[in-house]
């Protein structure tokens, strides 16, 4: 029979042996989720992303497409997850900064359900006009559209979407006086541009790009703060006169809000180091986009861009009367 002595001396013996290193994370795989369907810029974004997330965080990393609403239902998704970091968000402008600001109910709060890891690109957006537009500056057609208010038609990627707040940020920037046209989706304003039936659109550059390439239009201004490396001789808002003006669509990594600290930082040194990558950079710049650099490919520095982007969008859709059903 073991005596009372004996039963002490072994528990003893069993606390002076090590405790067993909890997992490091990740110990399994990670479900990036794209709240929009296959084919799209961020999904596209994403599975660049996959095989070298994959090979940074040593674990498999698979990419699931949950559409609907705006990016709302695949946003919920990710905020209602368990907080582990195995459950992470494509996260765009759409979830993150316009349904916040024109939506007053969201199932998911995009202010404080998020723990942003790194933006991974923008994407400026532009204005394009017809080939054989007589316009040639952004003066032109600011004055011709006060001139005629609502005679130029610009087509956007829909109501309330990231271009149609850049567009109606442009006009109160500007003063012109454009009518908005909007499609479901930006390449669907595309056919309609092409046959001359509207004249403008206001679209992101990685839609017009090839467009202009092909001189089926002509890209007057970009939105970026200094000119973009894939087409250097158009000229920015900014150089045209319209002060200070950027406008992008932007496609980062966010995860849920009560990560765990080193999760984050595993996953903002995978970023970082992923958009460094000459590679990455390149085919950035190939979509007509740009690799995200600085404090951006942090989680503080992701996190400020959110935050003073969504600050901006309701700015502009309280200044425009934007609203949705």
């Amino acid at each position: 029979m073991t005596s009372r002595r004996q039963l002490i001396a072994g528990a003893a013996g069993l606390a002076a042996l090590p405790l067993p290193a909890l997992a490091a994370w990740p110990e399994r795989p990670v479900r990036v989720v794209v709240p929009f369907a296959a084919g799209g810029n961020a999904d596209t974004i994403a599975r660049i992303l996959q095989p070298r997330l994959q090979e940074k965080l040593g674990q498999p990393v698979v990419v699931e497409n949950k559409p609907g609403a705006g990016g709302a239902v695949g946003a919920a998704e990710v905020a209602r997850a368990r907080p582990d970091g195995y459950t992470l968000l494509i996260g765009s402008n759409g979830p993150l900064s316009v349904n916040p600001a024109v939506q007053a109910r969201l199932p998911y709060d995009a202010e404080n359900d998020f723990a942003p890891v790194a933006m991974a690109m923008q994407v400026a957006h532009c204005l394009m006009v017809q080939s054989n537009a007589p316009f040639r500056s952004v003066a032109d057609v600011v004055a011709a559209s006060r001139a005629q208010p609502d005679a130029l038609g610009a087509g956007t990627a829909g109501v309330a979407s990231a271009t149609h707040l850049s567009l109606e940020a442009f006009k109160l920037a500007s003063g012109a006086r454009i009518l908005h046209v909007p499609y479901r989706g930006g390449g669907a304003a595309v056919p309609d541009f092409v046959a001359g039936n509207i004249p403008m659109l206001f679209t992101e550059f990685s839609t017009a790009l090839p467009l202009h390439r092909d001189n089926k239009g002509r890209i007057l201004a970009v939105a970026s703060a200094a000119r973009l490396s894939a087409l250097p001789d158009a000229p920015t808002m900014i150089e045209q006169g319209v002060v200070g003006f950027t406008a992008a669509s932007y496609v980062g990594l966010v995860a849920t809000a009560g990560t765990p600290a080193e999760a984050l930082a595993k996953l903002g040194e995978a970023m970082t180091a992923i958009v460094a990558e000459a590679d990455f950079r390149r085919r950035m710049e190939a979509m007509g986009g740009e690799a995200a650099t600085g404090a951006l490919a942090t989680p503080a520095g992701f996190a400020a861009f959110i935050t003073d982007d969504l600050r901006r969008s309701r700015e502009v859709v309280r200044a425009a009367g934007i609203t949705t059903q």
